[in-house]
């Protein structure tokens, strides 16, 4: 019996100080550890929110400048011809033409739309027209109110001729002019 209170002596022991073991092992271990990965994600959380934070607050400031950038944009949309297709802004920069022409005393004999150019974003639309004016007034008078004007037109090309050398009046001009449209 001795012996067997012996074994019983040491084993107690032994069996109290390796369930103390487990239970530190997985008990405290595991709980420190979720512990601390709490604390990482409540750190995470806490940073990302002081980042919604700021960027909540620049808010204000963004808004202006954005309403600043559309009056910008509104102001540049202004300077080429608004139309849903490049077919449409052609017939546009054609009765602008026209309508600078004729009311300057010229008259239109023939008009060309050319196939428009790639520039980016943006779509050069290009018109060819054959006019006769009666004097060399009303085509300066012409090359001003075209270069002048908003949306902005361009003359690219301009070819001046007398009708009759002996008597010289009504002159025969060739315009290609071009606007910028938007590329839809």
């Amino acid at each position: 019996m001795e012996r067997r209170n012996r074994l019983v002596r040491f084993a107690i022991p032994l069996i109290v100080a390796l369930l103390a073991l487990v239970a530190y092992e997985y008990g405290y271990d595991g709980v420190r550890g979720e512990m601390a990965a709490l604390r990482e994600l409540q750190l995470a959380k806490t940073k990302t929110l002081e980042k919604y934070i700021s960027i909540i607050s620049e808010k204000p400031t963004l808004e202006n400048t954005l309403a600043v950038l559309k009056e910008k944009r509104k102001a540049d949309d202004s300077k080429i011809i608004d139309a849903q297709t490049p077919a449409l802004a052609a017939a546009t920069l054609v009765e602008t033409t026209k309508g600078i022409i004729t009311g300057r005393g010229g008259s239109i004999t023939s008009e060309r739309v050319e196939k428009p150019d790639d520039l980016g974003k943006f779509k050069v639309v290009n018109v060819s027209v054959d006019v006769t004016l009666p004097d060399t007034r009303a085509l300066s008078d012409v090359i001003y109110n075209i270069e002048t004007r908003t949306p902005y037109i361009v003359i690219k090309e301009l070819d001046a001729r007398l009708r009759n050398f002996r008597e010289p009046r009504d002159l025969m001009i060739r315009l290609r002019v071009a606007a910028l449209t938007g590329g839809k």
